[in-house]
């Protein structure tokens, strides 16, 4: 019994030592979540503008709470783009690219519009002359005499028909002005007896309003006058460019074009090679069948106006012959200028016969002639015959306009065949159907027909006493 209460002692102390260590635990963790607290307080001081404490425990940054969202990573900037917003991307600034680069060519071409137009004037003679070099070779003259007869001859005709016209027109020029005089008073006097109440003294007003303009504007008419001498001093210009030109298209133009080939990438070439001679082909065809249509047109409704005895017929057939190259605009023009001319020297019922032999037989070239003689070779539609005209004629004038439509029709052809071109080129180089697809590919037999003999390349006939096949 007397080690008892020394047991006891011994057990009380040990208590005490264990409840001095949990006390001491306590307070350590009560200090750690102040030193929290501190550092959060700090923190939140700094970002909402407060001074931190000069310790470092700033520096330390706690680990999220548990119970905290996950906060989603940011896409990346592409894939936030929808894809038709890529594509347009894409695609325009391809398109500012091919814009800025026809802006550069125009502005090229038009700072050059004299040479330009001269060589393709060139191009219209030479495609309009090479055929009878052509033919004169064959009966077996040097190519340099063939080129040079064909040549003189062409020129020496377009000179005598330039000649003729302003020889007819100087011709019946008093004649003219005298048959317009008398149409003036015949129409003032028509306007007198008209319906519409004009007086004298109104005409006379208009008249004297006429004259004036004509005073006030005579600088203007001066300078128009200067500027027509130099329109004639480049006109000359670019007829002996195209001259020159034309003499050696027709000469050397086969050489001519082998460098031209030179010039385009080795990929390319195949396809320009064969593109080269169709467009060739084409702008033949379109020079000889409007020139075939321009000379019956002419020929026609010269013929008409002169039974009606419409004063400078001839002339008038020759300038509705030249208007005929541009396509709807020129015969237009043409037709109401022989009109105008009728009514003012014959009167009204001869204008409006002119004007019904000027229809008929433009209805006849639209609907006949042109389909008959240019046929397939030189297919374009009028939607894009007016949009080419209209924008040659905006771009250089009359000259713009005369080769806008052939231009289209050789762009048209060239495209069409390297499009084909191309198609045929991937289906060669394209790896053979094999296994089902290879019978996908196969044609089919309708139903009920025989089978097709299989062709093994021969070109043996079979033999005449072979069995035929029910």
């Amino acid at each position: 019994m007397s080690k008892l209460p020394g047991w006891l002692g011994q057990l009380g102390t040990e208590l005490t030592r264990l409840g001095e260590r949990l006390e001491e635990r306590r307070a350590e963790s009560a200090d750690e979540e102040d030193k929290v607290l501190h550092e959060s307080s700090v923190r939140v001081g700094a970002v909402s503008g407060g001074a931190a404490p000069d310790d470092g425990a700033a520096d330390h940054v706690p680990p999220p709470p548990t119970y905290a969202p996950d906060i989603a990573a940011r896409p990346d900037p592409v894939a936030a783009i929808p894809w038709g917003m890529r594509v347009a991307a894409e695609a325009g600034w391809r398109l500012l690219v091919l814009a800025g680069t026809l802006w550069v060519l125009m502005r090229v071409i038009s700072a050059v519009q004299l040479v330009v137009l001269a060589f393709v004037a060139a191009l219209l003679v030479t495609a309009l002359l090479q055929p009878t070099v052509a033919r004169l070779r064959r009966y077996g003259l040097p190519r340099g005499l063939a080129t040079a007869v064909t040549a003189i001859l062409g020129f020496i005709i377009m000179g005598l028909v330039g000649w003729f016209v302003v020889w007819q027109v100087m011709d019946n020029l008093d004649t003219l002005s005298d048959k317009v005089r008398t149409g003036i008073e015949d129409l003032k006097n028509w306007l007198l007896d008209s319906p519409f109440h004009v007086t004298d003294k109104q005409i006379n007003e208009i008249a004297k309003n006429l004259s004036d303009t004509v005073g006030t504007n005579t600088e203007a008419i001066t300078s128009a006058g200067l500027q027509g001498v130099t329109v004639m001093v480049e006109l000359l210009t670019g007829m002996l460019l195209a001259m020159f030109s034309t003499l050696f298209l027709l000469y050397d133009g086969k050489r001519i074009w082998h460098w031209v080939l030179k010039l385009v990438p080795a990929q390319a070439r195949p396809g320009v090679a064969g593109a080269g001679p169709r467009a060739w082909r084409t702008l033949t065809a379109y020079v000889r069948g409007t020139v075939i249509v321009a000379l019956i047109d002419a020929i026609f409704i010269g013929l008409g106006i002169y039974f009606l005895d419409v004063p400078m017929a001839v002339p008038l057939a020759v300038f509705i012959f030249l208007f005929a190259f541009i396509p709807l605009v020129g015969a237009v023009v043409s037709g109401a200028l022989a009109v105008v001319v009728a009514l003012v020297t014959d009167g009204v019922f001869t204008a409006l016969m002119v004007l019904a032999v000027v229809l008929a037989v433009q209805q006849i070239e639209g609907h006949i002639l042109q389909p008959f003689i240019l046929g397939r070779a030189v297919r374009v539609h009028p939607l894009a015959v007016v949009l080419s005209v209209a924008a040659g004629g905006m771009i250089a004038g009359i000259g713009g306009a005369v080769v806008a439509v052939p231009l289209v029709a050789v762009t048209n052809t060239v495209v069409g065949y390297l499009r084909t071109f191309g198609q045929e080129e991937s289906r060669r180089h394209s790896p053979p159907p094999h296994g089902s697809t290879s019978l996908d590919a196969a044609p089919t037999p309708a139903p009920g027909s025989p089978p097709e003999e299989i062709d093994d390349g021969s070109d043996e006939e079979p033999a005449a006493d072979a069995p035929s096949k029910a």
